[in-house]
């Protein structure tokens, strides 16, 4: 029975997998962004997630748990000087998948997975279009209470 087994195999046995979504993971880190396909983004999202939020406490046993998944320094040490520093305040969500359209070859879903603060372009055009925020509620009891005592102000002076 497959009780509690919810994750996706996508058609490999567990070390090919274990494999591929290390590999990914590794080169997520590296370029900041990688283009799959969808059910591959969202395996590696639920892979990578875990490891980046172990980067915000940066201690040796932090360290260790990181590279016993990834077993690549050059990706350990990025993930936990540069990109934790990016991450502190963020408290998760750390990738983004931008779904893409069909491949051609064999028309599967393809998409972008991407670290979310190094979108450099998608955080300057969200600077541009931010506006001051103003709550506009669509209760009128201020304007009747308002209506009231001009009302209410005449009656009394006559």
């Amino acid at each position: 029975m497959r009780h509690n087994k919810k994750f996706n195999h996508l058609s490999r046995k567990k070390g090919h997998r274990d494999a591929m979504l290390a590999n990914m993971t590794i080169s997520l880190i590296m370029h900041k962004r990688i283009f799959t396909t969808l059910p591959k983004a969202k395996a590696l999202r639920v892979y990578a997630e875990p490891l980046i939020n172990r980067a915000k406490k940066d201690d040796t046993a932090s360290r260790r748990v990181v590279f016993s998944y990834l077993q690549n320094k050059q990706a350990v040490s990025i993930l936990f000087n540069e990109i934790a520093q990016k991450i502190a305040d963020r408290p998760g969500g750390y990738t983004r998948i931008l779904k893409m359209g069909n491949r051609l070859g064999d028309n599967a879903k393809t998409c972008f997975i991407e670290l979310v603060d190094y979108n450099e372009a998608l955080l300057a055009e969200k600077k541009e279009t931010a506006k001051k925020a103003t709550r506009r509620s669509r209760r009128s009891s201020g304007k009747k209470a308002a209506a009231e005592e001009k009302t209410e102000q005449p009656a009394a002076e006559e």
